[in-house]
This record gives C-alpha cells, structure tokens and sequence, in this order.
C-alpha cells in the first residue's frame, strides 16, 4: 500500500521528478581518488571530456508524467532515446556543482542549468537532487527535480539587459549628466515651511546664507564620461574634491531660483547657469533638472542633465556684439548711435553733450596709398576714443569718416575737456606713427533748455564742418604759399 502510494505520488508530482542510478559514477569516483585526484572540480574543468563521461554513466530509471509533458517526450522510451538532445551545450559545465557535490559525500545538491525540450525549446531548469536513504554508499538512487524556471530567467536576463542599457545610455551619454541626492534640501525647507514662513523669496533675501547652506546639503551620487570631460576632470574624485570651483560665482542666483522652484512644487525644471571646468574656464550651460519617479516625497533621487551651450552664448555675444559696433574701428556702430540717442531725448537728465568727429584726408588716402592704407588710419582713431571714452560716454563710428561722442549729463566744461584729451592722446598716436599723421576736425555742442538734441546735433555737425572748411582753407594756404 505505502509503495504504491509512493509511486503515485511521484507520477502526480507537478515538478518534473527522474529517479537516476549512479553507481557507475561513483565507481569512476573511486579510480579518480586512487589515481590521487583531489580537487574533483579543477579537474574536472580541465577536460570537459571527463564531465561527458561521467553524464554517460548516469543511467535513467524512471521519470514521471510532468517530466515527460516539460521535455515533450511522447513517452519514456522516446526520451531516454533522445537524452542528447535534452543534455548538451552548455550543460557540462553546469553538470561540475552536482558531481562535485556528489563527490565530497554530500546527500543533497543543487544548480542551475540549460535544457533542451526534444521540441527544440531552450528550458532554464532548478535542478534540486537528494541521494535516496539507503543508497548513500552506491548512489544508486537518487531523485532529482527539475523545475522550469524560463520566464523567471528571462525576466531576469531581461532585467540585467535593461539595466546595462540604461548604464550605458548613463555612461555614454553626449550629455553631461549627474545623479543627486536632494532628500537634505527637501528637509530643509520643510522645516521652513512648518515655521509658517509663506514668502520663501523674502526669506532668502533675509537669509542668504540659506542658499549656501542647501547647496552644501547636495550628494553627488554619480556622473558620467560626458562630465568630466566637460569640467577637464581627470576622475571622478577629483572632480568632487573640486566642486567648489566648478559652482561659484554667479551660481548662487541661479540655484536660488532652483529652490523657489522646488519651494513651489516644480519638480521638473530647466534653465541657464554659468559653471567653471577645473582650468578655470567660464561654461554656459542648459541645466535640465528632474526628480525621478517614484521619489517625489523626498527628492533622494534626481538626474541633472548639463548641455553646454559655451559655444552658442559666445556666438549670439559675437552677434549682438556685431549688431552694436563697427568691427573695423571697435567703435559702437550707427545703429547704437541712432538708439541712444532716442533713448537720452526721452530721458530727463541734461545737458547732454555731443562731440562730431570728422577724419581728415581719408578719400586722399585712399586714392594715393589703398584702401588698406584708410582702413589704417579709422583703426587708430578708433584706438583714440575707445581710451578716451568711458560709459556713460559713447563713441561711434556714424558713417565712413564721421565719428561721434554722446556724453550724457555733460555741461560745456566737461565737453571741452573731452576734446582736450582726444587731441592729447591723438598727439601720442601720431608719435608712433609719424610717417602718417591723423588729422581730425571737431564740433562741440551741449544741449540748450528746450533744444531737442536733434538741433543739438545740427549745431554741432555744423561746428565740425567751419572747422573742416578753415582746415582746407588753411592747407590750401600752405600749399600756395610753398608754390610761391
């Protein structure tokens, strides 16, 4: 009765069972440890041949109705039939644990293996064995279990697969990236808010020592390549020992409004800042902040994302820069003149005061010596005034040879001096290059009560001119005075 309830158990297990004879393993056992053979696995490992074998030796009694159903065998005989089929491949190896378990005398093992059903299926099996009591000296019985634990590994294999993709995608990343801990910060100003503190920005205006405080509560958990080429990082540990040097400066204001974002409930932000690499150097930056899902209670896992748009803010300077000045003379261009110059006639502030500039002998210089020549000769005037004019005064370049001076806040005293200076320093310039001299002719007007500075202008282009015409009139003078 007991065997027979035995032998239903085992034909209605819902695990894969087989009942396995191994004396004949355990015979070559015993001729391995008489030819002094200790370390069963080394050994083993250094000829797969002698695994192969043992795996010959092992001879199948039974299996039950479930093992048949998992391997898709029609029965046992088509099975033992087909057992290469179902044992291969990377099989060997995995078939080392239980023999060397076997082998230091052990009554139980377990490992995890590949089979293969005789329908071609790949089958991730737990294999589990248990020497029979009673057969601990032969090892001719053992009951070993094989469950089907496929979709577990795959899950799993899936898993590692999806998480080496995402370190890679972490690692070589063109985008400078960073994984911090912000649980600190959100402490912090929890315990702002349970003071009843309402307006955060009026707070850190009274308490700017705040902002500090939380920039040094951030943990770096990690960055990638892309970081520390960005900041010229030789490690990772030098770049946190230095970040410090990295965020300064103006970073405080930024990080600022990163709170009062935070403060507010804005979990997903993004801006510009301004950080420094290790050499020193100024980056621009497009700062794209998130906390991660899943960790919006305490902000303890967030990702910074840092695009470097250095390039892009030195090229749209270059451009305003190009937009607002005369590239040859350095000098601020028409463009500037004519704006500022509506900008100080809707401004209150007088007298304002103009200074016309007009560059002698320029057409001559350029029909005799080349244009080169000319262009020569506006590049040192524009040395001139750019080291005599200082905000709020501006100088421009208005057209080929016409220059001029707006001095806002100006009265006829500080005009004259102005002039005083250029023709100064426009005297050393002429001592460097004393083969061409710059000759210039002035006008000075300072605005009248009432006068628009539009009239103010006419007065003094026309000043300028009587004394660009006494200039001609004075060369042409000279010129008949040596013919005589």
């Amino acid at each position: 009765m007991t065997q027979s309830l035995d032998a239903n158990i085992f034909d209605l297990a819902p695990v894969a069972m087989w009942i396995e004879d191994f004396s004949d393993v355990k015979r070559q056992f015993d001729i391995w440890r008489q030819q002094g053979v200790a370390d069963i696995r080394a050994y083993l490992l250094e000829d797969l041949g002698r695994v192969q074998a043992c795996s010959e030796k092992i001879r199948v009694l039974k299996v039950n109705d479930k093992t048949l159903e998992l391997f898709a065998a029609r029965d046992f005989d088509h099975l033992l039939a087909n057992l290469q089929r179902v044992f291969r491949d990377d099989m060997l190896e995995s078939h080392i644990t239980e023999l060397e378990a076997l082998w230091q005398g052990k009554s139980r093992f377990s490992s995890h293996a590949v089979n293969y059903s005789l329908s071609g299926q790949r089958l991730d099996i737990q294999l589990r064995g248990a020497v029979i009591p009673g057969y601990e000296d032969t090892l001719e019985r053992i009951l070993i279990t094989t469950e089907d634990v496929t979709e577990r590994e795959e899950a799993r294999r899936l898993e590692q697969s999806n998480r080496r993709y995402a370190e890679g995608m972490f690692e070589h990343s063109p985008v400078s990236l960073w994984v911090e801990d912000f649980s600190h910060i959100k402490r912090l100003i929890e315990d702002i808010k349970s003071r009843g503190i309402v307006d955060f920005r009026i707070f850190m205006d009274v308490h700017p020592e705040f902002v500090r405080q939380c920039m040094s509560e951030i943990r770096v958990i990690e960055v990638n390549k892309a970081t520390l080429d960005l900041f010229c990082a030789a490690d990772e540990q030098t770049l946190m020992h230095r970040l410090g040097d990295v965020f300064r400066d103006e970073m405080d204001k930024a990080f600022r409004e990163q709170l009062i974002d935070l403060w507010n409930g804005v979990l997903f932000q993004q801006r510009e800042v301004v950080n420094y690499a290790l050499d020193g150097s100024e980056r621009h930056l497009l700062l794209h902040f998130s906390v991660f899902p899943g960790h919006e209670h305490d902000w303890s896992l967030v990702q910074v994302a840092l695009t470097d748009i250095t390039a892009r803010k030195k090229a749209e300077a270059y451009l305003e820069y190009l937009g607002k000045h005369d590239v040859l003379t350095k000098l601020y261009n028409r463009a500037f003149y004519s704006d500022e110059l509506n900008r100080l006639e809707r401004n209150s502030l007088r007298p304002v005061s103009a200074i016309i500039i007009d560059l002698n002998a320029l057409k001559q210089a350029n029909d005799t010596l080349g244009h080169d020549a000319g262009d020569q000769l506006l590049r040192r005037l524009g040395e001139v005034l750019n080291g005599v004019v200082t905000a709020p005064n501006h100088a421009a370049r208005i057209g080929g040879d016409e220059f001029a001076v707006l001095m806002p806040g100006a009265d006829k005293q500080a005009a004259s001096t102005m002039v005083d200076t250029i023709y100064e320093l426009l005297k050393i310039n002429n001592q460097f290059y004393s083969t061409a001299p710059l000759g210039i002719s002035i006008g000075v007007a300072t605005s009248e009560p009432g006068e628009t500075l539009e009239a103010m202008i006419r007065r003094a282009d026309i000043n300028m001119y009587e004394q660009k015409k006494a200039h001609y009139a004075n060369d042409a003078l000279r010129a008949k005075t040596a013919g005589l």
